[in-house]
C-alpha cells in the first residue's frame, strides 16, 4: 500500500492498524478491491485533475471540500459494494440466536391529549 506523508513523499508501508485477515477474509478483500478498482481509479483521476487545475492559493477552502466530498462518496461506494458482495455470496457464519423477550410491551396509551392548535 502506498500513501503520501505531509511533505508529499511516497510511503510504501501499510498502515499500522491494518487488520489481520483470515485467508477467506483476505480473498474477500481482494475480490472487493478488484471489483472497485476501475471506479476508484476514475474517481482518483478526477480528484488529481481537479487539484492540478488549481493554483496553490486555491487548494484549500472550496477545492478542499470538493475533494473531501468525493472521498466521502468513495467511502460510501466501498461500503455499498461490500454489502452487495456479501448479499450475493451470503455469509459463512450462522446467524446469531435472538434472545427471547423478557416482558411484553404495554399496549396502553399514556398521556394523550388533543392540542388546542
Amino acid at each position: 500500500m502506498c500513501s503520501l506523508d505531509f511533505s508529499g513523499r511516497l510511503i510504501t508501508e501499510g498502515p499500522l492498524n491494518a487488520p489481520i485477515l483470515s485467508p477467506e477474509q483476505d480473498a474477500e478483500a481482494e475480490r472487493l478491491f478488484q471489483t472497485l478498482r476501475p471506479v476508484l481509479e476514475a474517481e482518483l483521476r478526477q480528484m488529481t485533475r481537479l487539484l492540478a487545475s488549481k493554483p496553490d492559493d486555491k487548494l484549500l477552502g472550496k477545492t478542499e471540500f470538493e475533494v473531501r466530498d468525493r472521498v466521502h462518496t468513495i467511502g460510501a461506494r466501498v461500503i455499498e459494494a461490500a454489502l452487495n458482495e456479501r448479499k450475493k455470496g451470503g455469509t459463512k457464519d450462522p446467524a446469531p440466536v435472538a434472545r427471547p423477550a423478557t416482558a411484553r410491551a404495554s399496549s396502553r396509551i399514556v398521556g394523550t391529549r388533543r392540542s388546542s392548535a
